[in-house]
């Protein structure tokens, strides 16, 4: 093959649940001509990062190689795999290809940042395939809890690839394609280099169960009920939306959509004819007049965020609708590990609320889109790859993962974020490893991880923050007491006397043992002010805060 090689690199995605970017390369080394395989983001938590609106995957190898991606593939539009593009866009400006029910949600984040629609190229499924460098792409078609979920087929001059992307083996999935295993099976006869499979739910034991099985629960619970129905999802999971929606109008309910995102997807999946016949709805303004018992509101915030509908209606009224007594809340998810603190605080206010609140303890109301551990030997057994790259998962998972795989007589290989895989040849082997991390959306802005910004925040929040003003002539000399503002500070220490009082009594005392040397020099006194206020405040109150200096001086 001239030296050329095939390589894979995951950036996001391969040790962690959430922010999904993979590579793959094919050329010779340090030239490979690039595609890359999703963009997703993943989201903040109050404790690890106060403010962050999202996170991306930090994508440096990639700008700095740039000139050499051909396109970017989206396997579908879950926001942990397309949620990045617009962010990136303009940093990398390939080509992003995709099939229609994404490529028109990744149209929609593209025009967030002003970027034309044509940006977006639509695939059409197995068998077409589209072309780019030395990569001949194909959408595979495969179950999950969104609609034109698709695995990719990716030939390249050194064999098959098999990316899943994320799925479930559903036969009846109601919205979307159903697992066809003759499919895959007949992808798969030429023979296939590697699989990379989705490894979130390696360690669930029994086979995954179909989305028809949650139905006849959901209608009945829903039937029972005497007054306001109100039930959450992932906005995404179009089948599920309208599994809930068609319960409600047997149920003699009005449906109402409440949720930028839950709309969204609606919007788009009735746009590109994934979905056709969703029940009729009423605006949120005209479900206020409905009465009580003939009401079902769908809305977002089945993960707790802050700023959903869910979360608004536990904290009050949104849109002129307000909870009571008796009525029904209805959790349809399953809670995603690090949002359980998120989710339960809702739960509570609404029972205080006096809101019956149901969620999926007892598997009546939610299935899985993820693939369990005999459906993960079944796409192997069937595809029956030489290599098994396991992804989407935790390190856990793709080390339980990559066992399974070599359990049964193939070469299951555990790749973390950074990792560069090279699949030529008959072992697949590291031949690098490239500097990974996060990049943080901060307002409108994005800031790297190790910028300190975020860590100083949680100093701030953690400990709080003082602020010293001192004035000096232009002999160097004090012009009066230092002075100090304080913000997240109790008022009175162990002196009982008000905090601020002491600091500034502190500080004046050092501003009057020091000498020229340090009155003359900034950073010498800057040093000084704040270590006497730290240990002040370590004293009085167990804190030593954040603090800023602020010298002026006169000319």
């Amino acid at each position: 093959m001239s030296g050329e090689r095939l390589i894979y690199l995951p950036l996001g995605g391969a040790g962690e649940i959430g922010m999904n970017c993979y590579v793959y390369g094919y050329g010779k080394p340090g030239e490979e001509r690039l595609i890359v395989v999703d963009m997703g983001v993943t989201f903040p938590d109050m404790d690890g990062t106060p403010g962050v609106d999202l996170i991306l995957p930090d994508i440096t190898w990639l700008k700095e190689n740039r000139h050499r991606i051909e396109a970017i593939f989206i396997t579908h539009a879950h926001e942990d795999h397309v949620g990045a593009v617009g962010h990136t866009f303009e940093t990398l400006g390939a080509p992003i290809v995709a099939r229609a029910f994404t490529a028109n949600i990744a149209r929609g984040k593209l025009a967030e940042y002003g970027v034309e629609g044509k940006a977006v190229r639509t695939a059409s499924k197995w068998p077409e395939t589209v072309s780019y460098g030395p990569f001949t792409v194909g959408f595979l078609p495969i179950s999950h809890s969104i609609p034109e979920s698709s695995g990719l087929v990716i030939d390249t001059p050194a064999g098959r690839v098999i990316h899943t992307g994320d799925f479930k083996l559903d036969p009846t999935p109601l919205v979307g394609e159903p697992w066809d295993p003759a499919l895959w099976e007949e992808v798969a006869a030429p023979g296939v280099l590697a699989l990379v499979c989705d490894s979130t739910n390696v360690f669930s034991r029994h086979p995954g169960r179909s989305e028809t099985v949650v139905g006849p629960a959901v209608e009945k619970l829903i039937a029972e009920a005497r007054q306001m129905v109100v039930a959450t999802t992932f906005a995404s999971n179009v089948a599920r939306v309208k599994t809930l929606a068609e319960a409600g109008v047997r149920a003699g309910r009005s449906i109402c959509l409440m949720g930028r995102a839950m709309r969204r997807m609606i919007e788009a999946a009735v746009e590109t004819g994934v979905l056709s016949d969703f029940p009729s709805v009423v605006s949120p303004e005209d479900a206020a007049s409905i009465p009580r018992e003939n009401l079902m509101l769908l809305v977002t915030g089945s993960q707790g965020e802050r700023r959903a509908a869910s979360a608004q209606l536990a904290r009050g009224k949104y849109h002129g609708i307000e909870l009571k007594e008796g009525d029904l809340f209805l959790f349809s998810s399953k809670t995603i590990p690090g949002n359980e603190r998120g989710v339960i605080r809702i739960m509570n206010q609404f029972s205080e609320q006096g809101v019956d609140v149901v969620d999926d303890s007892m598997g009546d109301f939610h299935v899985s889109g993820h693939a369990n551990r005999p459906d993960l030997e079944t796409v192997h057994k069937l595809v029956d790859p030489q290599i098994v790259l396991p992804m989407h998962g935790e390190h856990r998972h793709l080390r339980e993962h990559a066992r399974v795989a070599s359990a049964a007589g193939r070469k299951g290989m555990l790749a973390v974020n950074g990792m560069m895989i090279e699949l030529t040849g008959n072992e697949p082997r590291v031949v690098e490893y490239i500097d990974t991390g996060r990049t943080y959306l901060d307002g409108s802005v994005q800031i790297g991880a190790m910028d300190g910004i975020v860590r100083d925040r949680i100093r701030m929040a953690l400990n709080g923050h003082v602020v010293v003003t001192v004035i000096l002539d232009e002999d160097d000399e004090p012009l009066g007491e230092p002075w100090c503002d304080l913000m997240g500070l109790a008022e009175t220490g162990r002196s009982h006397a008000p905090l601020v009082d002491v600091l500034e009594e502190d500080l004046a005392q050092f501003m009057g043992r020091a000498g020229g040397k340090t009155l003359s020099d900034d950073d010498k006194l800057e040093e000084g002010l704040k270590r006497v206020a730290r240990q002040t405040c370590q004293n009085e109150i167990g804190k030593k805060p954040e603090v800023t200096v602020v010298v002026s001086r006169l000319s």
